[in-house]
């Protein structure tokens, strides 16, 4: 089962983003992450659309953060990138008149969708400056 970890990856990003107090580009983004710059352009196009980020094209253009990490929380930026659930597990629906699968399916369900809200509500109330790497003297 494939994890999904664009939540933590754009995390990532929003903190460099705050860190460098300047603009990046797509493709400076993509090599921090690994990955293709036009996978970073559709998912920052989607915090974008949101108000977190901003964009300028041309030569000095790039990405950068439209508000301060501090107004922020990890929950918002889990709802721009589609509010998918925060489990990679699910519920089985291959043989759904087996009674086996439903009671399984029941006791999961409840127990599932209760470690979601906490976790989710654990999102709103983490802003993304407690993410930021600080350094000690």
């Amino acid at each position: 089962m494939r994890k999904d970890s664009r939540l933590s990856r754009v995390l990532h990003i929003l903190v460099h983003l705050d860190a460098f107090a300047t603009q990046l580009t797509s493709d400076t983004m993509a090599q921090m992450l690994g990955t293709n710059p036009v996978v970073v352009r559709r998912t920052m196009a989607l915090l974008r659309e949101r108000g977190y980020v901003t964009s300028s094209k041309g030569h000095a253009g790039g990405w950068a953060l439209a508000k301060p990490l501090s107004e922020i929380t990890l929950l918002e930026i889990h709802q721009a990138l589609g509010d998918s659930s925060v489990f990679t597990i699910g519920l089985t629906d291959e043989h759904t008149e087996c009674p086996i699968e439903m009671a399984v399916n029941e006791a999961l369900k409840d127990v599932m969708a209760e470690a979601e809200a906490l976790m989710l509500k654990r999102f709103g109330e983490l802003t993304l400056d407690k993410l930021a790497f600080t350094k000690t003297p």
